[in-house]
């Protein structure tokens, strides 16, 4: 049984399922050329992340039995249809939660830090004013008593959640489904703390955080555009970690300028893998290749994971 891990996959789950008899190719594949190269192996099992995708075409070209998505979110496989053809779609959704969240507060702390500008002008003019960069830079904010706001009450949301009740931030949170969970916090040394969390609705998120963080499958339309922007608090911080096209890109931009907006963190765009100029250059803006749920550990998990669904829906 032959599985084509396209978007690769992590040692310890390759090498968990080569112990239950799996043959794995981690071998890359061009889109273009994707369903050739399965039908010509025999691949019965094709597991992805976002960089490949898994639509109709290639579906009813091949003779897929699973297809399976490392990580949340399954908006580049065509799930329904692939079901509906009789193929078993699995995800890991649990499996890169922390280190999303991890991320969510890298971006934030370099945007309130100044860290994200810094990095780019020390090398450039350190040696020459270094005096002129740490007066331009010494403008930064704590996060202990800001309010961080959460659009997205799942497993993402519930791990940014706990880092800022670690950080002695409020919380408010929305979710469409509203909710109440108690949220516990294990500490080093076997202390366990549950605090209580109720959602509110969406208006207030984004007129009371200081914060805001997205953790919402792909939309339709914009959940942030120039009309939320508006109703937000001057020199609040925006981050994205979530899908590309949740966050009106150019009203976003637009807020930056007028001063509206402080400072964003952007994981993922509109226009990926080619996101506007524009951003890249914005210097408001810290800014990574969509990475959030990249850790090692994270992958390790993913592709155990992978590996125990695969075992269990072929018995061995």
């Amino acid at each position: 049984m032959k599985i084509l891990a396209n978007d690769g996959i992590s040692k310890a789950g390759q090498e968990a399922l080569e112990a239950k008899g799996f043959e794995v190719i981690t071998t890359h594949v061009a889109q273009e050329q994707l369903a050739n190269y399965i039908n010509e192996k025999g691949v019965e099992v094709l597991l992805v992340r976002s960089a490949t995708k898994v639509r109709q075409d290639l579906i009813d070209a091949t003779h897929l039995k699973m297809i399976g998505r490392g990580g949340v979110g399954m908006d580049n496989i065509d799930v329904t249809y692939a079901r509906e053809k009789g193929i078993q779609v699995i995800n890991t959704p649990a499996s890169s939660s922390q280190s999303v969240a991890e991320f969510v507060y890298a971006h934030i702390f370099s945007i309130v830090r100044n860290l994200h500008n810094s990095n780019r002008n020390m090398p450039l003019e350190g040696d020459t004013n270094f005096n002129g960069l740490k007066k331009a830079y010494a403008k930064a904010y704590e996060l202990r008593g800001k309010t961080m706001g959460v659009v997205g009450f799942g497993r993402i949301g519930v791990e940014v959640i706990k880092i800022a009740i670690g950080l002695g931030m409020n919380v408010i949170v929305y979710d469409k489904f509203p909710a109440t969970r108690e949220i516990e916090l294990d500490f080093f040394d076997g202390q366990k703390l549950t605090f209580t969390v109720v959602s509110t609705d969406f208006e207030e998120v984004i007129t009371k955080a200081d914060f805001i963080t997205l953790h919402v499958p792909a939309q339709d339309g914009y959940i942030i555009g120039e009309k939320e922007l508006a109703k937000m608090k001057d020199g609040v911080v925006i981050v994205n970690t979530a899908r590309g096209g949740v966050i009106d890109e150019k009203a976003l931009a637009d807020a930056i300028e007028t001063g509206k907006v402080l400072g964003a963190g952007l994981d993922v765009f509109e226009k990926e893998p080619q996101p506007e100029m524009g951003l890249l250059m914005n210097e408001s803006l810290s800014l990574s290749p969509h990475i959030a749920g990249s850790t090692e550990e994270a992958q390790s998990r993913i592709g155990t994971e992978l590996a125990a669904q695969i075992a269990d829906f072929y018995g061995v």
